[in-house]
């Protein structure tokens, strides 16, 4: 019998590189490290799989990581060497991944799967704090690379489905990213402005929700906080797979800027 636990769905921010496994003397990453280590307790069941979407991977239309045994990419440069000997074996779910693209294909939406992809550190970095076992299959889910919130929206909506099985889909990002304003106090209130904006666009109703999403870079400071908008659009995804109002579960400023976390159940 399938597993009709319903899960929900989250956005996530994954930190910056390798930064949880490196010496954090001033504390930096210690509350987001904590929320990372904690949400998996609140969710209704240990989930049977879960899909990450990365905000380091972008591709033409969406693409499924779909390898059994997907290999490391340390996609980042200039960290300790201890730092390229991080491991997280987990296994991959190439049926899911097939199904995921099939699910978003039969709704008109570009979707392929990839066998030789492995897992960046979108996924394995803050995974390794929430899931640190690597017991529970997971498959990396790239975003589009024309950057259409709209897309990400209908990308999510498609993957709805899945959740019903006790699929936990996961976006991954920051809600603040703009590598300028990271340690620059003249950043942290339009940081804060955004992430008003950005809560209040996430605990609306599910249609407001998506409009106002579909719009972002129209709200106050959002284009600010987002130059390149690859690091929000994972929360596209996961607020598109929920007709239920958003809300948040983790905020703090870090680094000068606001950063928070959102559940949509």
């Amino acid at each position: 019998m399938k597993d009709k636990t319903v899960q929900p769905t989250l956005y996530i921010p994954h930190g910056g590189g390798p930064c949880f496994f490196m010496d954090d003397p001033q504390g930096i990453w210690t509350g987001m490290a904590a929320f990372l280590r904690g949400y998996p307790k609140d969710l209704p069941a240990r989930p049977k799989a879960i899909i990450v979407v990365s905000a380091h991977w972008e591709t033409k239309g969406f693409a499924f990581g779909a390898a059994s045994r997907p290999g490391m990419i340390y996609d980042y440069s200039g960290f300790p060497p201890h730092t390229y000997q991080l491991n997280y074996p987990i296994a991959g779910a190439p049926a899911l991944a097939a199904r995921a693209a099939e699910l978003l294909r039969s709704k008109g939406i570009e979707a392929s799967v990839d066998a030789a992809r492995g897992i960046d550190h979108g996924l394995f970095i803050p995974m390794m704090l929430s899931f640190p076992g690597a017991e529970i299959p997971m498959i990396e889910m790239s975003i589009d690379k024309t950057f259409d919130p709209q897309r990400h929206l209908d990308a999510g909506k498609a993957l709805a489905p899945l959740r019903t099985e006790c699929v936990l889909i996961i976006g991954s990002g920051m809600s603040f990213h703009n590598m300028r304003g990271y340690g620059d106090p003249r950043f942290t209130a339009p940081s804060e402005e955004f992430d008003d904006w950005l809560t209040a666009a996430a605990e609306s109703d599910p249609d407001k929700r998506a409009a106002l999403l579909a719009a972002w870079s129209d709200a106050p400071s959002g284009r600010l906080s987002h130059p390149r908008e690859e690091h929000l659009l994972p929360l596209m995804v996961a607020a598109g797979a929920s007709s239920a109002e958003g809300r948040r579960i983790y905020s703090e400023r870090v680094m000068q800027t606001a950063i928070s976390a959102f559940r949509f159940d």
